[in-house]
């Protein structure tokens, strides 16, 4: 359990959101107040788990990265082996960026990216649907990209 947040918490984790490589005594001179118990402040929310790791976001279209596709998966039996099977195989393709364990309808929600189509084809027929446990994926391609962030709301 971490502590609650306050403003000034909140304040520099905004701006680490925003830009990781700023070093704390930038932080600490946007925010107003002295390095040491800055970086104090950076240091405790790093212990509590509120700041997990720190990343450089790529670009995956200059990446030859092309497309995007959310794919929800129906599994065709929902024992605890096969969940554990599945999620295992499914965090092993490095394709694979995101998995969620649904309620509804589909069991798994994928975000998927590949150089192209054909690309994506592949990897729903090879790895996807070669999976033993699933019965169904429905495959939702994306035309564009209206709005993404990693910045996580803090008010």
């Amino acid at each position: 359990m971490h502590s609650p947040l306050s403003p000034l918490d909140r304040r520099i984790l905004r701006l680490l959101q925003h830009d990781a490589d700023l070093s704390a005594a930038e932080i600490a001179e946007k925010v107003e107040l002295s390095q040491s118990p800055c970086w104090r402040r950076i240091h405790r929310l790093q212990e509590e788990g509120l700041i997990e790791r720190k990343v450089a976001l790529l670009d995956r279209r200059k990446l030859g990265l092309a497309m995007v596709v959310f794919v929800s998966i129906k599994l065709s039996a929902h024992g605890r082996r096969n969940l554990e099977e599945f999620e295992a195989s499914v965090v092993g393709h490095p394709e694979v960026l995101e998995c969620y364990t649904m309620a509804g309808a589909s069991d798994y929600l994928l975000k998927v990216v590949a150089r192209d189509i054909a690309g994506y084809e592949r990897f729903l027929r090879d790895h996807l649907l070669g999976s033993p446990h699933v019965q169904e994926a429905h495959s939702h391609i994306t035309m564009s990209e209206v709005k993404r962030t990693t910045e996580l709301p803090l008010d």
